[in-house]
This record gives structure tokens, sequence and C-alpha cells, in this order.
């Protein structure tokens, strides 16, 4: 499938690389705050994970009428990926090492695979 800048081809990219940015931190942002009840980590967890939902489930939906599933699939894989190497090394002042980067360029060649259809 050609890659074209229609609407219908771009908005999902830019509607997954935010939601993307809301599940990491419902996933990993209570980290920094291992002081806090596990309880609270669950339920903040989850009040931003809606934000992600409302993000992720439009952009699947418009994305899939250009893209196939496993192609949004893919492109979600490599976002997450890149939003949580950022997230890493910003947020939780983790360094990247040489073997996530190795790791992190094989999956984006598989991904290549897939989303050269």
């Amino acid at each position: 499938m050609p890659f074209s800048l229609s609407s219908a081809a771009v908005l999902p990219i830019v509607l997954l690389v935010f939601s993307n940015i809301f599940m990491t931190f419902a996933w990993y942002g209570h980290l920094k705050y291992t002081s806090s009840p596990l309880y609270m980590a669950i339920v903040a967890s989850w009040g931003i994970a809606f934000f992600e939902y409302c993000l992720a489930v439009p952009a699947n939906r418009i994305g899939h009428e250009v893209y196939s599933a496993a192609q949004l699939k893919t492109m979600q894989e490599v976002i997450t990926l890149v939003v949580f190497a950022g997230f890493s090394v910003f947020w939780l002042k983790e360094s990247l090492t040489w073997n996530h980067a190795i790791g992190f360029c094989l999956i984006a060649g598989g991904a290549a695979f897939v989303l050269k259809g």
C-alpha cells in the first residue's frame, strides 16, 4: 500500500503517538513514586489509560480505512518503543544501552517487512 499524506493515513499515526504517551505514563509513570500505595498507582493508571483509549480507538478505526490491522498494530509497537525510549531517558532518568538500541532496531526492521506489505 503506497504511502499517502491524506488525513486517513496521517491522523492515525498522530493519534497513536499521543495515545502511547498516555499509556506509557499509565504503565510506567508511577515508578517514580514508589512511596505511594499500590492501589493509588492502579487507580491513577486506569484514569490515565482512559485517555489512551479515547485516542487509540479512533486511531485504529480511522487508520483501518488505509492500513490493515497488522500494519496498525506494527505501527503502534514501533511508536511504543520510540515513546518508551524517550520516556525512559527523560522521565525515569534511565540510560539506554547499545543492547537496547540494537534490539529496537531489530524490531523496527521486522516492522518494515510488515509495513512494506
